[in-house]
């Protein structure tokens, strides 16, 4: 089977990337031919298939001339280029299926009309709710909110809920209007994917044909366990740190925590506070790592005590929870969401209630003062990785989803040909 990956981004850049590469190459090792389609960059992975990939929008760090104002907000809405690249692919390589990933702003919906023309079959991986929500998130401040209802769009930009800025939510509006108006996604995509059974939920309350909406959640690899003793003891915050993490809450809890060792793997919006924080409350106990990847990433993991995952945004099966889950590590997350599909009070973790710094810290401090019950909560969590969430498990399902759009496509074909 020839598949075409989409996602804007080709090098392993956060969650959604690695899922999209190690998708890839699992359904490479079982004999399928897997092109991708992306976002050119300098970090991109090397591919043969690079020439077709589209030229850098900058959503972020544009020019501030109202000429290159106007020319990025236009290819956020609609962009040619991937439209005509994504085109000559088609003519090129012939793929059964596309499946796609994060497409916004970067490579848009554009390219949705090229293979709807060809009557190529479209999957694609909700990671986010960007098609119900300007920032990506349900998040307003520090808190969720879905006062846009997946359709007022315009209220994003009252409350300048993209990057703080009336302009970028003006146009993520704007963006997200045309894409609504022309039903890109309800009619070109032939099947969606929530990663929870929360986001599917929500996904078709506010809009979404619930026929075409399915669940089917992210896997991870399962290592065998580290059984030798870590060096030293400690607890893992692993991700962005960012309001809608709860990273700030997190190091706040631990001013509380002088024994306990936080290790925090990550970057984003919110280090430099936390450095001040830190710095100001001369608190010992916390450790900034940065962002880890590779061995290193692996090693802090495996050595943990648990992972603390203290979200105030409606996340979507988070890859960090399964990966410590995979090596016997219990997690402590926020009673929000998705996450207590995953984090099962009192059998693979616990729950504490999001933005409360107060029940977080007992939540932490009540194992880490309970090794039994850690290793005890580690081993269920193992266990329902094995068998809910296996990479085995997984690729059937998705074979099972691409299966069935072909054979659905190849009946309309012959309908269409008895027709005329």
């Amino acid at each position: 089977m020839k598949i075409v990956m989409v996602n804007k981004y080709y090098h392993p850049a956060g969650g959604p990337e690695e899922v999209v590469l190690r998708t890839s190459q699992r359904l490479e090792s079982y004999g399928h031919t897997v092109i991708p389609f992306s976002m050119q960059h300098p970090r991109n992975l090397a591919s043969k298939y690079e020439d077709y990939f589209v030229s850098p929008v900058d959503y972020n760090h544009h020019s501030k001339l109202p000429w290159n104002l106007v020319r990025t907000a236009s290819r956020i809405v609609f962009n040619p280029q991937a439209k005509t690249k994504m085109e000559r692919l088609i003519n090129d390589v012939r793929p059964d299926v596309v499946h796609l990933h994060n497409i916004y702003h970067q490579l848009s919906p554009s390219i949705l009309l090229p293979l709807k023309k060809h009557g190529i079959p479209v999957v694609m991986t909700l990671h986010d709710f960007k098609l119900l929500c300007p920032n990506y998130t349900f998040m307003r401040g520090e808190k969720p909110c879905e006062e846009c209802s997946g359709k007022h769009f315009h209220r994003a930009v009252r409350h300048r809920c993209v990057k703080n800025s009336y302009l970028k939510s003006a146009v993520s509006a704007l963006e997200m209007y045309v894409h609504r108006l022309g039903r890109f996604y309800t009619d070109m995509v032939d099947r969606f994917i929530a990663l929870s059974r929360f986001s599917q939920q929500k996904l078709i309350q506010y809009g979404l044909p619930s026929e075409k909406v399915t669940y089917l959640p992210n896997c991870t690899d399962i290592p065998v366990c580290n059984t030798q003793p870590a060096h030293e003891r400690y607890i893992l915050f692993l991700g962005a740190l960012s309001d809608k993490n709860g990273a700030f809450n997190l190091v706040k809890a631990m001013r509380h925590l002088p024994a306990v060792r936080l290790k925090m793997a990550g970057e984003g919006e919110q280090a430099p506070m936390i450095q001040n924080y830190i710095r100001e409350n001369a608190m010992h106990n916390v450790e900034l790592l940065g962002f880890i990847t590779g061995r290193e990433l692996e090693r802090t993991m495996s050595d943990c005590e648990f992972l603390v995952f203290p979200s105030n945004c409606y996340h979507n099966c988070p890859m960090s929870v399964l990966q410590c889950f995979a090596r016997g590590k219990p997690v402590i997350g926020s009673n929000l969401g998705s996450i207590p599909e995953l984090v099962r009070n009192g059998v693979t973790g616990l729950l504490s209630e999001p933005g409360d710094e107060t029940t977080l810290a007992e939540a932490i401090l009540l194992l880490w003062q309970r090794p039994h019950m850690t290793g005890e909560l580690g081993r269920n969590a193992r266990k329902m990785v094995e068998r809910e969430f296996s990479p085995d498990r997984h690729y059937s399902k998705l074979l099972e989803i691409y299966q069935e759009l072909i054979r659905n496509r190849k009946s309309e074909d012959r309908r269409s040909g008895i027709a005329c």
